[in-house]
């Protein structure tokens, strides 16, 4: 099978389009025949090794242990582990995987779902990740309620695109911040009112919020708590920027050591794809309340260019790999 390859850690040159064997089965596994793969910032870390911190938790202190880059799938079952019994070969199907980049991938068999009837393959590939993670900010970690006023900082992005459209389905009234040319494309998935961050401070004290969710990762907390109500609250979603060791990863311990000693509930999010997430998401979407948002697909050869072009951050929505 043709994969996407590194052998070292690197920039988007690192990554190599080369011939593999295909993943045995094993077990509880499924092998997908792989149609369409998303692109994450998880792929540009582990991909780096940066933060320092990536290596330290398990993923290779020198070299990447998983050589196969990608995890957001969707596409057909191939094959079942002698314990795998929730799906049968030709089932449609998406989830996290390892080693999307590929034409093969294995799943475990609880980590992957039915594809929603109503996508294709590369908007379903779009979904698990950066839907679930939106999903969990909102839901789980903010405990949104309907009428609450809702801030997704980041709208337009993979995550905020998702925030924006599940922080609706809710019955929240949703404020979303993004750049000056993505302000008709959030209005578009249905916001309340778009703040354009080259014009207007969110925080400049006109309008405080319920809920904040930062999918942007560059506001330092005491800016960010200026737009939160007294007992708002405020999920920081990933770790992005910051420095060589921790990266983002300080604002979410920052976040854990205040919120004891302020009356507003201060989150950080590592959010990971769980089995009963994307049953609950293929509703939404089969219900038409909820539709991904696709900037750019890229073939598997071209890989590294979408890794790229996703790190930059001018994506709307995501970037898709079609395999």
């Amino acid at each position: 099978m043709k994969a996407i390859v590194q052998d070292t850690y690197g920039s988007p040159d690192v990554l190599q389009l080369r011939d593999m064997d295909k993943p045995e089965v094993r077990d509880r596994d499924v092998l997908i025949r792989v149609h369409a793969a998303g692109v994450d910032p998880s792929v540009w870390h582990l991909m780096t090794g940066m933060p320092y911190l990536v290596r330290i938790m398990g993923y290779g202190l020198r070299a990447p242990k998983a050589r196969v880059r990608g995890a957001d799938v969707a596409g057909r079952v191939e094959a079942l582990g002698a314990d795998a019994t929730q799906f049968q070969p030709g089932d449609e199907v998406f989830g996290i995987c390892n080693g999307s980049f590929a034409e093969y991938a294995l799943a475990r068999e609880d980590k992957v779902a039915p594809k929603p009837a109503n996508l294709t393959f590369e908007q379903a590939a779009a979904v698990p990740i950066s839907a679930s993670t939106a999903l969990q900010g909102l839901r789980d970690k903010g405990k949104v309620q309907p009428g609450q006023k809702v801030l997704i900082i980041g709208a337009a992005g993979g995550v905020g695109t998702f925030a924006v459209q599940l922080a609706k389905s809710f019955g929240a009234e949703v404020t979303g911040v993004c750049s000056t040319t993505k302000v008709d494309l959030v209005r578009s998935i249905g916001a309340d009112d778009v703040i354009d961050y080259t014009r207007d401070d969110f925080a400049d004290g006109a309008r405080r919020y319920d809920l904040i969710l930062d999918c942007a990762g560059n506001r330092s907390l005491s800016h960010l708590r200026r737009a939160i109500t007294p007992k708002g609250t405020l999920v920081i979603v990933g770790g992005e920027g910051g420095g060589r060791w921790f990266g983002g990863v300080e604002r979410l311990l920052g976040a854990l050591i205040l919120s004891p000693f302020v009356g507003q509930k201060l989150h950080g999010l590592l959010a990971k794809v769980r089995k009963e997430d994307l049953p609950f998401l293929r509703e939404l979407i089969e219900a038409g309340k909820v539709t991904p948002v696709i900037d750019r697909t890229y073939p598997l050869s071209e890989a590294s260019d979408a890794i790229r072009y996703q790190q930059e951050g001018h994506a709307r929505g995501k970037v898709v790999i079609t395999v």
